[in-house]
């Protein structure tokens, strides 16, 4: 037996097991009066003691520190000691650009950080609602956050439940609970306790704040209030679990960390050798030109360039990114744990098999559209010849509290959603609702009660007044002694008692197999003198109709995406707050398995699980269903702990923790909660999972373009820097100087890498297996690459330089040839990685598949020549810059000496083909 204590002890001391106390234990435990409710005194004191009936959340660090936090990153920090370094050599202008850049990415980050922080106020929202309570005798209408524990609380039809209760009295309640639950559809709810161990979807004697009514009325008890109700507890776990880092800001704090070490080694290296043969401003600059060489200034620019033309290419297909890492983030996915309503499936009770008259018919068509066609045999029904059938469709409209209305062009159901199916299967035989109501008007109705598990009407026919049931199999079959058959006949089961025994039922667990939700419709003739209808009625004498099998049907779409994630190599895993058998059957028809098996697990065997077993049966389970918040989070965090990276899909308020947790989290934006929308990384418009797939396609391919993208940038850093150091340590003069250094990896850098980020995917990029968590940012074959194309860099700049110098005697014009034939070089360079000629000569041939944006290479590359003319040729920026005007034999020496970079590559290109 739960602990009785008083009502006044502190929130956190209150017992948790309310479902499983008796009505008068809990009334005695709030200390409070079913009829009169609360007194004015003790709603004060209880103010005063549990505080007002909304979510708080833990004080936050002050927005200058989160902002100054923000540079807290080896990147960041490398482009501050670049600006501190053009500061030093009197390039304040230079100096104040990049620390422009580097204070603008901060700010995006901080106003990133800023927007995650609006969850906890969605949350809020979330229960802010007013409600009726009785006090003092009186009933009231109050704002939910007035609400103390002990209030008495009346729920009626379409109110928001407006903090926790336990429920004292319920007439036909049903609530939908599946921002908090998960499950998909609304749940009947009643008073009877419970044992403690039963899961929270399964908590019938319950509602929980943030629920809708849809139907019924009922009275509540106030058991928890603001964060000690079961979304407040949510709350505390997004506080308590922070968005982890992004494998590409984990990779790319660690390149930047090891490339921070080179190059101040390098730099100290330059200055002490330079300190031995040159006087002290010398040596300062070639440390500084050594320095501001080996750091890729344009990276960071070119990064997030890539990454936002990959959030662009991703919303055309229907995925909304909100923080730039995660597109990157999508294409190493792993795992991908996916809700199962309305993101595998369509969110709309379908009709799909049909028992009627001894025959099995099947339903076609989808969701809540009356588009589709009842058949036999593959072959459409004559209903004016099957009055079996017809009587089960009829049954169904009848006994009916729903009705279907169109939206904006769209049909959805007002009312339940079990119902709506009934309506649109009937529809779809061309019956109308409406139409039969006024042929056989209702005269009276026993509403659905879950200890009877069915519902009946009576109504007026042509034929005389009769009563239509449905309900739960096991509670119309017991009751019926007559079935219908195909003529609309009735003839007595007990004539065909191994039909009553084994066809039916056999029936009935097929389609439960199928995870179909079952129906059973039957009906009775009674005198023409009866005007009301009681459960007595209908004890016994029902001729059986029919039963209707319903599910929220798998989209066609995200089956075909599952089956591509699949092939691409990531486990695609159910999570869910529906029954495990209605799970287990969607990820059967959706080919959801592992090493062809479907293992499922529920939330009860996962609480008694420590964490070494979770993590076992996390990376071996397909299926986890009847799971509690708190059980989503764990099962995020032990496939990470695996070393798995984890997409997590979710709309409901009982997501949130585990959205934030996962590497990404992916929200609905269509049926999603805002609670949900603020805690994820990504927006899906159509709440469709075939747009995941779309969007991991596209994150692998954003990944390749950073990789090239980077393969192209660093071997100039690399030319640069080994030029610096070699001319040092030979006590030669710097073939270039730190300001043209400077244009080259910013300017130069920029406008010829980010065209790669315009390359099309390869068109195998979804039958490669994900790329391991573990893999460095520059693998040994990417170091190599970018050793042999900046050991032709370096060649190219030091010889033209040398060459110049010695046959002119003219060093601003050596330094402006050395770079314009690096220019050069590094044109065929990107010629050699980019898909721009093999996808010209595709498109004039006609084999090019889709529409790619080939001119952006090409503009890359325009754009580049006409920098470098201005930078030869413009007085201004020879002046600045150091430079020196080129005659056109000039121009083709340096276009001459660049060009052996064609046979370079592709030598390269072999060893480590760029895609």
């Amino acid at each position: 037996m739960v602990q009785t204590i008083s009502a006044v002890a502190l929130p956190q001391e209150q017992p948790q097991d309310w479902h499983a106390m008796e009505i008068a234990q809990a009334i005695a435990c709030l200390e409070t009066d079913l009829d009169k409710g609360l007194s004015s005194a003790q709603v004060e004191q209880r103010l005063a003691d549990f505080g007002a009936n909304e979510l708080t959340g833990k004080k936050s660090k002050p927005w200058w520190l989160k902002f100054l936090l923000q540079f807290n990153q080896p990147l960041l920090i490398i482009l501050l000691c670049a600006g501190l370094v053009k500061a030093i050599t009197g390039s304040f202008v230079n100096a104040g650009v990049i620390w422009g850049v580097t204070t603008t990415n901060a700010m995006i980050g901080f106003i990133q950080e800023s927007k995650a922080e609006g969850a906890i106020a969605a949350l809020a929202q979330a229960i802010t609602t007013e409600t009726t309570v009785i006090r003092d005798g009186q009933k009231l209408r109050i704002p939910s956050r007035d609400l103390v524990p002990g209030d008495i609380v009346l729920l009626a039809s379409g109110d928001k439940v407006p903090a926790d209760l336990r429920l004292v009295q319920a007439r036909n309640l049903q609530v939908d609970e599946s921002a908090l639950t998960g499950e998909s559809v609304a749940v009947e709810k009643n008073t009877q306790s419970l044992k403690a161990e039963t899961p929270l979807a399964e908590r019938k004697n319950m509602a929980y704040a943030g629920g809708f009514v849809t139907f019924g009325q009922a009275i509540g008890v106030v058991v928890a209030t603001g964060n000690e109700t079961e979304t407040g507890r949510i709350s505390q776990l997004m506080e308590q679990h922070t968005n982890l880092s992004t494998p590409l800001s984990r990779k790319f704090d660690k390149f930047s960390q090891s490339w921070l070490r080179v190059v101040l080694g390098l730099a100290s290296l330059t200055f002490v050798v330079g300190l031995s043969h040159r006087n002290l401003q010398d040596a300062l600059e070639a440390a500084v030109a050594l320095t501001v060489s080996a750091i890729p200034e344009g990276l960071p620019a070119v990064v997030t360039v890539t990454l936002a033309i990959g959030v662009s290419r991703m919303a055309q297909r229907h995925a909304i990114i909100r923080k730039l890492p995660a597109v990157e983030t999508l294409g190493s996915a792993t795992v991908i744990c996916s809700d199962k309503t309305g993101t595998l499936t369509e969110n709309q009770m379908t009709v799909q098999a049909i028992y009627a008259g001894g025959h099995q018919y099947t339903v076609t068509g989808i969701g809540y559209e009356p588009q589709g066609e009842i058949l036999q045999d593959d072959k459409p029904v004559d209903l004016n010849s099957d009055k079996g059938l017809q009587e089960c469709l009829f049954a169904g409209l009848l006994c009916n509290d729903s009705h279907m209305e169109n939206k904006n062009g769209k049909w959805v159901v007002v009312g339940d959603p079990t119902e709506g199916a009934l309506i649109i299967s009937a529809n779809k035989a061309g019956f109308s609702q409406s139409n039969l109501a006024r042929q056989m008007p209702r005269l009276d109705a026993i509403p659905f009660e879950s200890d009877y598990q069915y519902m009946a009407t009576l109504h007026e026919t042509s034929r005389g007044k009769s009563i239509y049931v449905k309900g739960s199999a096991e509670a119309i079959l017991k009751r019926c002694t007559l079935m219908l058959n195909t003529d609309g006949q009735p003839r007595p089961i007990d004539c065909v008692e191994t039909l009553r025994q084994t066809t039916i039922e056999r029936e009935v667990n097929i389609m439960a197999r199928q995870g179909l939700r079952v129906l059973a419709l039957a009906k009775k003739s009674v005198s023409n003198e009866q005007m009301t209808v009681d459960h007595p009625d209908i004890e016994t004498g029902l001729i059986f109709l029919g039963l209707q099998g319903m599910i929220d049907p798998p989209r066609a779409s995200a089956i075909k995406a599952v089956q591509a994630c699949q092939e691409a190599g990531i486990q695609v895993k159910m999570i869910t707050g529906d029954h495990a058998v209605t799970a287990q059957a969607i990820a059967r028809r959706m080919g959801i398995h592992k090493n062809g098996s479907i293992l499922a697990f529920t939330g009860a065997e996962l609480a008694k699980m420590d964490r070494q077993e979770l993590a076992q049966v996390a990376e071996e389970g397909v299926v986890f269903a009847r799971v509690a918040p708190e059980q989503k989070l764990r099962l995020v965090e032990a496939l990470q702990s695996k070393g798995e990276i984890v997409a997590m899909t979710g709309d409901g308020v009982n997501d949130a923790p585990a959205l934030k947790q996962a590497d990404i989290g992916i929200a609905m934006g269509g049926a999603g909660t805002e609670v949900a929308k603020e805690a994820s990384d990504m927006l899906l418009t159509n709440d469709n999972f075939a747009s995941i797939e779309a969007a991991v396609e596209e994150g692998r391919a954003v990944y390749k373009n950073l990789l090239k993208a980077m393969c192209f940038i660093l071997p100039v850093n690399g030319g640069e820097s080994m030029t610096v150091l070699l001319s040092t340590l030979l006590a030669r003069d710097l073939p270039i100087l730190s300001l043209q250094i400077l244009w080259l990896n910013v300017i130069n850098s920029i406008t010829m890498t980010v065209p790669l980020a315009f390359e099309p995917k390869p068109q195998n990029v979804m039958k490669q297996p994900p790329r391991s968590p573990n893999e460095p940012l520059l693998s040994g074959s990417r170091i190599k690459r970018i050793l042999a194309i900046s050991l032709f860099n370096w060649i190219v700049i030091f010889g033209v330089f040398e060459y110049i110098r010695q046959t002119t005697g003219n060093v601003d014009l050596a330094r402006t040839m050395a770079i314009n034939s690096l220019i050069a070089g590094r044109i065929f360079y990107l010629l050699s990685i980019s898909q721009l000629i093999p996808n010209l000569i595709a498109k004039m041939d006609g084999t090019i598949q889709e529409n790619v944006d080939i001119p952006a290479i090409g503009l890359g590359i325009v754009g580049a020549i006409a920098l470098q003319i201005v930078f030869a040729h413009v007085p201004l920026i020879n002046h600045v810059f150091e430079t020196a005007p080129l005659t056109l034999q000039q121009w083709l020496f340096c276009l001459a000496v660049g060009s052996p970079m064609i046979v370079w590559a592709a030598i390269v290109n072999k060893i480590d083909p760029p895609n």
